[in-house]
């Protein structure tokens, strides 16, 4: 096995650069007002997370405020270092605030996409945390409006600027593996009861909660698939009704793609991985996070070699930096949305077809 490193033998300087950038680096900013942010929200998972991004890129972005109108949360977290210092309002007075551009929806599921579309009404940019709802109407309406309204959506979906996927899908865009007939993922952990009855009050189970990651990574390099068949088990049918071991197939003209989760693996982080097959080469990423990616190829590459090779990618910075180095760039018109709102529609119809959930 041989080892060569992604930053040597990648044209993509752009991403290089994006996945180290600090905030006054990013190119043609270094002048530029900061983005007047605020958040919606703590009780997502990656609430915290997105919080601590924007602050981190302080010459990026300039947080306003922060809405959680559950007292509890609200008092438990306020003086944490995620959120101290950070100006708590209502919803009202957040939306209503002069210069603001854009805002982090951070909420329970089943209130992003009604909180997102509050926001666009309200002439914002989102960064809308995933799954999108359990609604697919609703989620296009929201789409249609942003788009109406020259605003972004920007999915928080996790593995988008992970370094791992980003050459993974350079790869298969510059045709490296040849025509693509297969795809395999697992994502999975063990939850505690508490999770488990969180989890359980949305019927798409691991899947919707956590599949739903590698199958926007999928659409990236496969396209909507043609068809989806969900295969949903309950290990625990006697203590809940948490669909915790999910399985779905995704069907392409010359592809089939498989998506596994459950929330009852032993250390189910160690085992997450996403492998993707041509007729020309293939690419395993194994763990996910931190990622570790191994490349085969039947011919030389780029500066690749037939064979195999374990590519040394950029350590990551933090799992949300990409996202909003990139969003900000984005809203300042410096690139085009990567992610377009045809993209995150045929994701999220994926999403509820593959949790075995329907799509009115």
């Amino acid at each position: 096995m041989q080892r060569r490193r992604f930053l040597q033998t990648t044209s993509g300087a752009a991403l290089a650069f994006s996945l180290h950038a600090t905030a006054g680096l990013v190119p043609g900013t270094e002048s530029s007002a900061r983005i007047k942010v605020g958040q919606i929200g703590t009780a997502h998972a990656h609430a915290s997370g997105k919080m601590d991004a924007m602050r981190k890129f302080a010459d990026l972005y300039e947080v306003l405020g922060i809405v959680e109108s559950d007292d509890k949360r609200r008092m438990a977290l306020q003086n944490s270092s995620t959120y101290r210092g950070v100006k708590w309002m209502s919803e009202e007075e957040l939306l209503g605030t002069k210069g603001l551009q854009a805002v982090a929806v951070e909420t329970e599921v089943r209130e992003l996409v009604p909180t997102a579309a509050r926001c666009v009404a309200a002439g914002l940019h989102v960064h809308l945390d995933k799954p999108a709802g359990e609604s697919l109407p609703q989620f296009k309406k929201l789409l249609d409006d942003a788009t109406r309204r020259g605003r972004v959506i920007q999915m928080g979906y996790m593995f988008r600027y992970n370094p791992a996927f980003q050459f993974l899908f350079r790869a298969v865009k510059e045709g490296w593996l040849g025509n693509v007939f297969e795809a395999h993922g697992v994502i999975s952990k063990t939850v505690d009861d508490a999770s488990r009855r969180n989890l359980a009050e949305y019927a798409g189970g691991s899947m919707f909660e956590l599949g739903c990651h590698l199958i926007d990574a999928l659409v990236a390099v496969l396209d909507k698939p043609e068809k989806v068949t969900p295969y949903v088990r309950r290990t625990r049918a006697d203590k809940d009704d948490l669909a915790d071991n999910q399985l779905a197939v995704f069907e392409y003209p010359r592809a089939t793609a498989t998506i596994r989760s459950a929330l009852v693996e032993v250390d189910g982080n160690r085992r997450r991985q996403f492998v993707v097959c041509g007729d020309k080469g293939t690419i395993d990423i194994r763990p996910l996070e931190p990622p570790r990616l191994t490349l085969t190829l039947a011919e030389p590459c780029g500066d690749f070699a037939k064979g195999t090779h374990e590519v040394e990618l950029p350590k990551m910075t933090g799992r949300y930096d990409g996202d909003f180095i990139d969003l900000a760039r984005i809203i300042r018109r410096e690139k085009p949305h990567d992610y377009p709102p045809a993209h995150d529609l045929a994701v999220q119809q994926a999403v509820l077809e593959a949790s075995g959930l329907p799509l009115g």
